[in-house]
């Protein structure tokens, strides 16, 4: 596992368990089941094999209730939850890491407790409660400093780097930018220092998707470029559709829309026939994007639909906020452009997004927005609209989007 060869540990981790039954039916073999299932999943998380994690966890967890041991059953806990998360389950994911939140306060486990807050921000994540994936993360970020920044305590992507990313991720979200980039920058820096493959990618992850959140390229690329290479180069496949999906979408914006295709088709496939049904959704509206760049309308359409109906199931509000504002952008650059229908999906799009504290997709509503209305006549709507894009767009440093928003204003302004 330390020198991440991950299909030779669970070999040898399986060669144990299967020691376990010719040892005495005491304590002591009995955590030491629960321990090597623990070290099994882990290191069968890098190789995406989802149905063997989850049935060597369940085990774990019936070991742990039946010992009354707290402190396993808070770290199983921890791994149901990001178990979940992966499954797109996002009740499922937050219940399991507040079971293990208030197993490690009763106990008095701080490690638990700050492993707890990390996998409970990323739950958050996944359901579009960034506020709250904000409060925890900020926990775990402030608890894994100082002796703890080095340490794994058996995770696979260390603790001080995770949790430093997903909250970059949650700023991008938010429209926090300044903060987001201070906090990728030290995630990075961490990653570096350590020197593992995992938390090097996640680390590139993170930074990178705040970089394209901003619209800026030459940050993005070569960090998200960085991710998915390392995907390729460690044998890390679990991750290789979450990475991809970022690039696909820095690829798309960049025109480079000839790369982005086959990439997110492929990681797209993949996730399917793999299981890993949170990418799905991901892929789904990255190559969404990308055809509708490319004027491939009906298949952006499909993808977008069914994006919608599996962010809309599977309670991804943040996803369905996205998949909303795309279908606006189809409707709206049909040859015979459907205005009702784009609008009512820029402000179903802008609802939730606002809900959700989404400033950057805000703008990007406001700005489709004020565009269609600048189309059908309606000057003062248009204006208000395209003051408030640029208005956002200028506050966050977004200044990819800023000239052609401006020169749309000024058109309708008569400049």
């Amino acid at each position: 596992m330390a020198q991440s060869a991950h299909h030779e540990a669970v070999g040898y981790f399986e060669q144990a368990l299967s020691t376990l039954p010719h040892l005495p039916e005491t304590r002591e073999p009995r955590e030491q089941a629960i321990d090597l299932r623990l070290a099994l999943r882990s290191a069968l998380r890098p190789l995406g094999d989802f149905r063997h994690m989850l049935a060597t966890l369940r085990e774990a967890e019936a070991l742990a209730v039946a010992l009354d041991d707290p402190h396993r059953l808070g770290q199983v806990s921890l791994f149901l939850s990001i178990h979940f998360y992966y499954m797109s389950a996002p009740d499922h994911a937050i219940a399991s890491a507040r079971r293990a939140l208030a197993l490690g306060t009763a106990s008095g486990d701080a490690i638990l407790h700050a492993l707890a807050n990390n996998y409970l921000g990323l739950a958050y994540l996944g359901h579009g409660d960034y506020h709250r994936a904000v409060d925890c993360l900020r926990q775990a970020v402030a608890s894994f400093d100082g002796a703890w920044r080095h340490e794994r305590f058996g995770q696979v992507i260390l603790p001080a780097v995770s949790s430093r990313a997903v909250l970059t991720v949650c700023h991008a979200e938010l429209g926090r930018c300044a903060e987001g980039r201070a906090l990728g920058a030290e995630g990075l820096q961490i990653a570096e220092t350590v020197d593992r493959p995992e938390s090097l990618m996640f680390a590139s992850w993170g930074a990178g998707l705040l970089a394209l959140r901003q619209g800026d390229l030459r940050r993005a690329l070569p960090r998200l470029e960085r991710a998915v290479g390392i995907c390729y180069e460690a044998d890390l496949p679990a991750y290789l559709a979450w990475m991809a999906a970022a690039l696909g979408s820095a690829y798309t914006l960049s025109g480079r829309v000839a790369d982005a295709v086959p990439l997110l088709t492929q990681t797209m496939e993949q996730s399917v026939a793999t299981g890993r049904v949170l990418f799905e959704t991901l892929c789904r509206l990255s190559l969404g994007e990308t055809h509708l760049i490319a004027g491939h309308l009906e298949e952006a359409h499909a993808l977008a639909e069914r994006a919608l109906a599996l962010a809309r199931a599977r309670q991804e509000r943040g996803h369905e906020a996205y998949a909303l504002r795309l279908l606006g952008e189809i409707a709206a650059h049909r040859p015979r452009p459907d205005v009702d229908q784009a609008a009512a999906h820029y402000r179903q799009a802008l609802a939730l997004a606002e809900a959700l504290g989404m400033r950057p997709l805000q703008a990007h509503c406001h700005r489709s927005l004020g565009t269609l209305y600048a189309t059908t006549g309606q000057r003062q709507q248009a204006r208000t609209a395209l003051s408030m894009a640029i208005e956002m767009y200028t506050s966050m440093a977004m200044t990819f989007w800023l000239p052609q928003t401006e020169a749309a204003l000024a058109q309708v302004e008569g400049r």
